[in-house]
């Protein structure tokens, strides 16, 4: 990543002087930085705002209650822990915070369930991660959300009338996701453990 952030600046300064343009690049990245300062100080305002609703919500046994809600399908889709068990108790606490949109919560959660997987997955080897651990990381990188906080503070922060007016293509488009990122991950591991099988 720090090669790419290098990379790329030096590759657009070779070109701008070049192409005789080192004056308006100069502009630009002046402009362009005042705007994104004016950005995330806009954006503060309705992020405090929600996590503080989120907050509420967990302290008000919300998330809770939803993992209860959810512990089938975690049972379903994790094969390797326990039910009931330490590990399937914190991924569905961290499946329930990653829909209610706390990022807060849901990163230690997250970091919590992947060493409880360690300890009771029985594949994980230590040195290649287990299949549950690889469904954990896919559910996280493509969650479901309730409230997608930052793309509606995105769109207040740039004009917008109405910026949850996205929600309804946002649950259509991540349940969409979800199902396919875990379809996916279910076929690739099922063909990665009978390559395994023939090897051994």
């Amino acid at each position: 990543m720090q090669v790419i952030l290098i990379v790329i600046p030096a590759i657009s300064l070779i070109f701008a002087a070049f192409g005789g343009q080192m004056g308006e690049m100069t502009s630009a990245v002046l402009a362009k930085s005042g705007e994104a300062v004016e950005l995330v100080i806009s954006l503060c305002g309705v992020i405090c705002l929600w996590s503080g609703v989120m907050r509420v919500a967990q302290r008000a046994g919300i998330l809770e209650k939803l993992a209860r809600i959810l512990s089938p399908i975690v049972s379903f889709l994790f094969k390797g822990v326990k039910k009931g068990g330490k590990a399937a108790g914190l991924i569905t606490m961290n499946i329930a915070a990653n829909i209610l949109g706390l990022g807060n919560a849901s990163t230690p959660l997250g970091i919590a369930a992947m060493k409880a997987i360690a300890e009771e997955d029985a594949s994980f080897k230590g040195d290649i991660a287990a299949d549950d651990m690889i469904m954990l990381a896919v559910l996280n990188t493509a969650s479901l959300q309730i409230v997608p906080t930052t793309a509606a503070a995105l769109r207040a922060a740039n004009g917008a009338e109405k910026p949850f007016n996205i929600l309804p293509c946002v649950w259509i488009v991540s349940v969409y996701s979800v199902v396919l990122v875990v379809a996916a991950t279910k076929v690739m591991c099922f063909i990665q453990s009978k390559r395994s099988n023939r090897k051994i």
